[in-house]
């Protein structure tokens, strides 16, 4: 590599659906300067602060360059490190492998792993022709969201670009604009257009700017509003019954249950006043076409956060709102779109027979704190970031007998439980592609590796060779195997797409047999094809075949000891607990120097609390510091904190929101709904420092 060159490329945060696009500035083997890609179809130059931030990755002073073992014993602040090669590492994995029974082998990987969108299929590949324990990372994100829309057979979301187009009417439903910062200009183009924007949440949101109006609601009782707005729009016949008729079945039925969830009935669950609730419904069932923007995770992370998409999933079908132009559903984080995608390559066909524990997180805490587990691999996961009930797990954790993390800096998972550290590539030192909901991107490699790093795509394929598993890489090098993933896409004369392809085309590929248009030919996602208001599915795993809501029950816990229910979320200078919660990267670490919570002033007046002042957080199940912000931007009676800090975790119940059997419903679609409770009660004081 040598000479100036300008390469394009996507930001390495997995904020999906929004991924930037990038232009590299290299000389040499020195990367010169990132910024946003003006060409990019989906973000047109767009780079938010944590995209701005990522230039700090290369040449970190902190980034692992060297495999390292441990010396000395596991747990805070006893860990010492010491240079291993990468024989002696890969030796040692193959070796505890060979030692144990394949079903004592476990892999799991986050966000941190996919910064270059391939790295998924070949980690469940590995897992499943080796019989591992393999788990899809999506139980700790937003598949319980989507297990409620699938229930009611709505998967499919139109495009950010047909919302600024046609919408007339934009529920904004939990959805946060940090999380999907390219989405804001589309909504600015509706809002021009005359479309009006609704937000609703349980805090005032970055997305609070772009909303003509914001409906602040108690935290877990999404549920209970869509179910009063059903409500209203039935019994004012507000419905479409011609949809009604040809594309849903359980219709009758849900109408008649409907009948006990009235305005009133939802104004004491949610704190919203009866006459807003029918104001909302009277909007959406009138101010055609009408779109809900969902948020792809955090509204649900609590054990009945599924209710609450499958009754707002049911708005759409009694509307018929679903197949046309500016309705149905906008961007949400993974949603399916209309259009060719990448071929299926995970191998899952070919799994021996064996006794595998579910992609259920209660399943999977139970085995590690069974001691059922000898060896897991950790890829791209700060784990007692991203599960619930971190103190249980890090018990768990502790009776693994080998734990190999893949990373590029380290992390708390990694300082207090990880064996053997294995240093990864950054995104610009391999070849990977990405996909938003309407584009193919090209990550061609920009610079040579840094010290020993490899990619995990690498690292896994030596694994399964030294393991000799069969059948594992049938392609020639890493550049065959992202054409065998590029496979379904066509170009206009049917030629398959390919990584020249892409060069050729600039890095950009709008997806072959993309509509923006969720839908179209109004066949969903259920065994009928129909929107399912009465599900068989449901009923046959001990679910409520029909829409409901469950009231949070706080077992086990005083509610006078622990009255503020606690609640996180995402927010424009953080993404989970990438670069070790943030740190690792100077402008992010500014921007989030300590955790920080938010409280309201009756809450904060009433224990004596003021902004900027530490404050310790706690329940029956642990506790952390932080910093207050005393705001309106809550409501009484809860408090709320960014993700990606270990300590939050330690004070979440992870209490089972479905079953094995129910969570495993939806598994066809690729979709397991066996998420743990992220819900907690605590007590909040003022620390007193001597």
């Amino acid at each position: 590599m040598s000479g100036r060159r300008t390469m394009t490329t996507m930001c390495p945060m997995n904020c999906h659906p929004t991924y930037c696009g990038m232009q590299v500035e290299v000389e040499g083997e020195r990367l010169v300067a990132i910024k946003g890609d003006p060409a990019n179809p989906d973000s047109k130059g767009f780079l938010c602060m944590r995209g701005r931030a990522v230039h700090e990755i290369v040449g970190n002073p902190r980034r692992l360059l060297h495999p390292l073992r441990r010396v000395g014993r596991r747990g805070e602040g006893e860990g010492q490190w010491k240079p291993v090669s990468w024989e002696e590492a890969l030796s040692l994995i193959t070796g505890a492998i060979s030692q144990t029974s394949r079903e004592r082998v476990g892999i799991w990987a986050g966000h941190g792993s996919g910064v270059t969108g391939v790295t998924r299929p070949l980690m469940m590949r590995l897992g499943y022709l080796g019989g591992f324990q393999v788990w899809n990372p999506a139980i700790v994100c937003w598949a319980l969201g989507a297990y409620g829309l699938a229930l009611t057979g709505v998967l499919e979301a139109h495009t950010k670009e047909d919302m600024a187009a046609n919408a007339s009417t934009i529920i904004l439903w939990g959805a946060n604009l940090a999380s999907q910062p390219t989405t804001a200009p589309h909504l600015v183009e509706a809002r021009k257009r005359g479309a009006k924007v609704v937000l609703i949440d349980c805090r005032k949101t970055e997305t609070a700017g772009q909303a003509d109006e914001v409906l602040l609601i108690k935290p877990t009782t999404d549920a209970a509003l869509a179910l009063a707005m059903a409500h209203v729009i039935v019994t004012e016949s507000l419905t479409a019954p011609d949809f009604i008729r040809d594309y849903t079945v359980g219709y009758k039925e849900f109408a008649e249950r409907l009948q006990q969830f009235t305005p009133q009935w939802a104004e004491a669950i949610t704190g919203l006043p009866a006459y807003k609730i029918v104001e909302l419904a009277r909007l959406y069932g009138t101010q055609t076409p009408a779109m809900i923007v969902m948020g792809g995770s955090s509204m649900f992370k609590h054990r009945q956060g599924w209710e609450a998409s499958r009754a707002i999933a049911c708005l759409a079908g009694l509307t018929g709102q679903l197949g046309i132009a500016g309705g149905g559903f906008g961007p949400r984080h993974r949603s399916f779109t209309r259009a060719d995608s990448f071929a299926n390559l995970q191998a899952r066909e070919s799994r021996p027979p064996g006794h595998y524990i579910p992609s259920h997180m209660p399943s999977m805490l139970k085995a590690l704190v069974d001691g059922k587990l000898d060896v897991l691999f950790l890829l791209g996961t700060n784990m007692l970031s991203s599960f619930s009930e971190a103190g249980q797990l890090e018990q768990g954790l502790d009776k693994v007998n080998l734990v190999v993390a893949c990373d590029i800096f380290m992390n708390e998972t990694i300082r207090r439980q990880a064996d053997l550290v294995l240093p990864g590539t950054i995104w610009l030192e391999e070849i990977g592609i990405k996909d938003t909901a309407s584009h193919i991107y090209l990550m061609d490699q920009a610079l040579p590796r840094a010290g020993e790093a490899l990619s995990i795509p690498e690292i896994l394929r030596e694994l399964a060779r030294r393991l000799k598993l069969e059948g594992y890489y049938p392609w020639q090098d890493h550049e065959a195997y992202l054409n065998a993933l590029l496979q379904p896409q066509h170009d206009e004369d049917g030629q398959t797409l390919t990584v020249a392809k892409l060069r050729e085309l600039g890095g950009y590929w709008q997806k072959s047999g993309l509509s923006h248009i969720a839908y179209p030919d109004r066949k969903f996602h259920t065994p009928s094809g129909k929107i399912e208001f009465y599900s068989e599915r449901a009923a046959q795993v001990g679910l409520d075949p029909l829409p409901g809501y469950t009231s949070p029950a706080v077992e086990g816990v005083k509610t006078l000891e622990y009255p503020l229910t606690f609640r996180q979320g995402r927010s424009l200078t953080a993404f989970h607990s990438f670069y070790d919660e943030g740190q690792a990267l100077p402008s992010l670490a500014k921007a989030n120097p300590f955790p920080q919570v938010w409280l309201h002033p009756v809450e904060a007046e009433s224990r004596g609390i003021e902004t900027g002042q530490a404050v310790l957080i706690y329940n029956e199940r642990g506790k952390m510091e932080a910093v207050a912000r005393v705001t309106e931007d809550v409501l009484p009676g809860m408090v709320w904190m960014r993700d990606g800090w270990v300590g939050i975790n330690r004070l979440t119940s992870g209490r089972a929101a479905l079953s094995t059997l129910a969570s495993e419903l939806t598994e066809w679609l690729g979709l397991p709904g066996g998420q743990a409770s992220y819900e907690a009660q605590v007590e909040i004081v003022a620390i007193k420092r001597n």
